[in-house]
């Protein structure tokens, strides 16, 4: 009788997607993660529960292998990790509960990323006819901006007599500062000019406000189609080409780190694997015999 009534309560109390959801999204909120984190755990959760049809709080570890093993086989290490993580996040802070506990995640891959050279970098900056998007291109590449950064870069966050610029709250919620280069000042005065006309508070908007990301995404992608390189290009390529240029011109590993605004110096230590322009000068030792 009493598992009965136990049993009923639980029924009436059981919580429903869109709740859990929205719960979700709060939490997410107030712990300040970035829009990136709170779009991508949103929906990794919404599709776990699209694909099990259970309400939330009865979903287990064995429902959540079974959509791994559904919808998961054919995706990178980096997606199932980032996955298990929203799973786990969701689960542990709205319902105290860990339903990921126990299940092995992958290794995370350490693929080298695809790097442009000087003269493809160039080449791709030419390709763009518009003034502005040569700006926004060459900026992410003067500066080892992701993408994000720029979009959300505003205009107080240059400094002119100091020549240099702030991102904030970044990846990590962290600031960091960078050089403005001094070739493209003028083109970014204009371009602070124009947004305080508008009454823009953002460095670079578009029609209907705020450039997204996919904004850009399309302009490099033209850009490199243009220029024919047949590489593999996005945004992030050319922060990866950044890097690698330093290390090429014999910038400090911890400079690359602090410029790229990265935490751990591993993360960094990438780009000692990509940087050909030093591997081809190393001789092998039978040069010498």
């Amino acid at each position: 009788m009493l598992h009965q009534i136990y049993k009923h309560v639980r029924t009436i109390k059981s919580m429903k997607k869109e709740e859990f959801l929205k719960k979700l999204e709060v939490e997410l909120k107030i712990s300040k993660n970035s829009d990136y984190t709170l779009r991508n755990y949103l929906m990794a959760n919404e599709a776990l529960f699209n694909s099990i049809d259970k309400d939330p709080d009865k979903i287990d570890k064995d429902d959540v292998k079974l959509f791994m093993s559904d919808t998961l086989t054919d995706k990178a290490s980096p997606s199932i990790i980032l996955f298990l993580a929203a799973i786990k996040y969701a689960y542990s802070n709205i319902l105290g509960n860990d339903i990921t506990a126990g299940i092995k995640r992958p290794k995370k891959e350490r693929r080298i990323p695809s790097v442009l050279s000087k003269e493809e970098v160039k080449n791709l900056i030419s390709a763009l006819n518009n003034e502005k998007s040569k700006l926004m291109i060459s900026l992410i590449y003067a500066c080892g901006f992701r993408v994000s950064e720029l979009v959300n870069l505003k205009i107080n966050n240059i400094n002119f007599n100091e020549k240099v610029g702030y991102v904030r709250q970044a990846k990590g919620r962290k600031d960091r500062m960078f050089n403005l280069p001094d070739f493209l000042a003028d083109s970014l005065k204009q371009q602070v000019e124009f947004q305080k006309s508008l009454n823009q508070e953002y460095l670079f908007s578009g029609p209907k406000g705020k450039l997204s990301s996919r904004n850009i995404e399309k302009i490099v992608s033209l850009g490199a189609k243009k220029a024919k390189i047949e590489k593999d290009v996005h945004p992030h390529t050319l922060r990866h080409s950044f890097a690698t240029h330093l290390l090429e011109n014999g910038t400090d590993l911890r400079m690359i780190q602090t410029l790229l605004g990265h935490s751990s110096i591993a993360t960094t230590e990438l780009y000692t694997h990509i940087s050909s322009s030093q591997i081809k000068q190393v001789k092998s030792p039978i040069e010498e015999l």
